[in-house]
């Protein structure tokens, strides 16, 4: 471990960033030291502000309408586009000049993500930037910050926890790390953002947590950002008379938040304009949508109010004349948003998978069924028998239950700050529980949903040290390589495919197996494809397990891996025998080595992050 005076915390959002730290040397025990980085930005043309989060937005202004003075930041780095407060507020009237969801866009499998491609609506006249590249700046001017703030202790010498989604896949995993290092992150780990969260809960407590939990609990994290939805589930367990926690599932990639609603009211408060014979156009719709972002959070924020103007530009000469006013009523936050994202539903109910029409305009993969409520009684539902699985928690689930039922509930993101939504949410679980007879479940509450994250990062880094409490965690899934059959040629017919298992459900960082059961031939001199599974409910599975058969659901496959072995003195072609050596890496992502038999070589096992169309 090393000497770092501060472990450092970074909220890498879809809508917002953020900066935590913890002092080591002045910290002991449960009685911690920690602050949250007032980030500079620009918040208009050469006005820099420090505020707690910092926007993740990037705006690509045209060369004559900015100057490099507009532009300037504090250290000093020229740079011709904004980050932060100023690229949100400017993005908001010239919407095809604004990169947003770039996170979402990072585990984009469909996409090459080192390709310009936002904004993705831009016409051509207009500069892109990557997926990579936009994630790359927002990383950088994080760190530029802190050099501000703390010229004494550097950050490249601090410990740097980034987060990201218990649902990433290995590639969005590895590219999340390959932009902290291109921002010049020296000493870096990644951690899911529900365990993030559980840990900022557990260090707000102050050693309290252990009188609001106890052994056998099951707690369930439901984080609701800007762009995803992450669902996870931590068992209380008790080692030699202490409380340990354990991660016991994660949810699926849920492309579904805050950006989504913002879409769903811009889009009703339309049809009300279109029904007083207003039509907007895309542009104006786009810009809508951040319009109604801002009166969600006003509404949300303030009980009091019963509906927020909002004024839509013109695209016309006339900016200000040509300007359509309307408003958004809490009614209509309400309908659209209560009732269209957290609906009702039993935890039978699953989402909604409508036909998809042939042919789509390219975009990120939302999740079909808007239904918050629907995608987690599903979740839930595929977890029923999980915890037979862990050491001290057999048996602590009801004989016949229809779904694993959470004895504690945990909010994390910026829509759970809403009491109206969290309030749905949690009344929508404990009728699930009272429906199978069980006791409702508890609200772990205290937590600042905007920071949590980042502090709960931060707070990461000190338990690494030894201190407080972690979170028995590894690989968020097992991950298995598909095996073509070797039989003739069959017309009509596929040869069949088995998956073998590669590294298993929680296989802890720093940890490396070779799978000596199964010898592959891969093609030298030219690129090679495997096709690449994942599970969430299979936990039984040990390196080397052969599945011959599975489920719909137990199974998913993910993104093909690309693996290019060197000639290196062989004909093109030739096919050599190798293993596979599997590890989950200290900073938590999955790698793959090819060795040939008989030889001293080691080749990566590349993941494919480019498109597979």
């Amino acid at each position: 471990m090393s000497g770092a005076r501060y472990s450092i915390g970074i909220d890498l959002g879809t809508t917002h960033c953020a900066l935590s730290w913890v002092d080591h040397a002045a910290s002991d025990g449960d009685q911690v030291v920690h602050g949250v980085l007032d980030i500079p930005q620009l918040t208009g043309p050469a006005a820099v502000e420090a505020k707690p989060l910092l926007p993740s937005f990037l705006y690509l202004p045209h060369e004559s309408e900015l100057t490099p003075g507009d532009l300037a930041l504090p250290w000093g780095a020229q740079q011709d586009f904004a980050v932060g407060e100023l690229a949100r507020t400017r993005g908001a009237a010239t919407p095809i000049r604004l990169v947003s969801s770039a996170k979402s866009w990072l585990c984009h499998p469909g996409v090459d993500r080192r390709a310009p491609l936002l904004p993705a609506d831009a016409p051509e006249e207009v500069h892109r930037i990557s997926p990579l590249t936009a994630s790359i700046r927002y990383l950088s001017h994080l760190r530029w910050a802190w050099e501000q703030a703390h010229p004494e202790a550097p950050f490249d010498a601090q410990d740097v926890t980034v987060t990201i989604p218990a649902s990433f896949d290995p590639a969005a995993r590895e590219l999340t790390a390959e932009a902290a290092r291109a921002a010049g992150f020296q000493q870096l780990t990644l951690l899911e953002e529900p365990q993030a969260a559980l840990y900022s809960w557990i260090q707000g407590s102050a050693g309290d947590w252990r009188k609001q939990v106890r052994p056998g609990d099951v707690i369930l994290v439901v984080d609701v950002g800007g762009g995803t939805t992450d669902l996870s589930l931590m068992a209380v367990l008790e080692n030699a008379g202490e409380l340990s926690l354990q991660r016991v599932a994660v949810g699926e990639h849920i492309l579904l938040g805050g950006d989504n609603m913002d879409l769903a009211l811009a889009y009703g408060v339309a049809r009300k304009l279109a029904a007083e014979g207003r039509q907007l156009d895309a542009w104006q719709t786009r810009a809508l949508a951040h319009a109604c972002r801002a009166a969600k959070e006003a509404l949300l924020g303030d009980a009091s109010l019963d509906s927020v103007p909002v004024v839509v530009p013109s695209r016309g000469s006339k900016l200000i004349g040509g300007s359509v006013r309307t408003e958004v009523t809490r009614a209509e936050l309400t309908q659209i948003l209560v009732d269209g994202f957290f609906p009702q539903v039993a935890v039978s109910d699953k989402p909604v998978v409508r036909a998809r029409a042939a042919l789509t305009q390219l975009g990120l993969p939302y999740a079909q069924d808007a239904a918050v409520t629907r995608h987690l009684a599903a979740f839930l539902s595929r977890q029923a028998g999980a915890t037979e699985a862990i050491e001290g928690l057999q048996g602590s689930q009801p004989a016949g239950a229809g779904f694993l039922h959470p004895s504690a509930v945990l909010f994390n993101g910026g829509v759970l700050k809403s009491d109206l939504l969290a309030e749905r949410l949690l009344n929508v679980i404990n009728g699930w529980l009272a429906a199978e007879g069980a006791a409702p479940a508890r609200l772990l509450g205290g937590a600042d949903l905007d920071l949590a994250v980042a502090r709960g990062a931060a707070y990461f880094g000190y338990v690494r040290h030894g201190r407080g409490v972690r979170i028995r965690g590894g690989a968020a899934q097992s991950y298995y390589v598909g095996v073509e059959s070797n039989m003739p040629a069959i017309p009509g017919m596929e040869p069949p495919l088995s998956a073998l298992c590669l590294a298993p459900f929680g296989m802890e960082e720093g940890t490396e197996v070779t799978l000596d059961a199964q010898e592959f031939g891969l093609v030298v001199g030219e690129p090679v494809r495997l096709r690449f599974f994942g599970s969430s409910t299979r936990r039984s599975d040990q390196v080397g397990s052969l599945l011959e058969f599975w489920g719909p659901e137990e199974l998913v496959e993910l993104q093909e891996i690309e693996i290019f072995l060197p000639a290196q003195g062989r004909a093109p072609g030739e096919v050599v025998a190798v293993r596979l050596h599997a590890s989950v890496t200290d900073i938590g992502t999955l790698e793959l080595h090819a060795v040939p038999l008989g030889s001293d070589e080691r080749w990566k096992v590349e993941f494919d992050v480019r498109t597979t169309s």
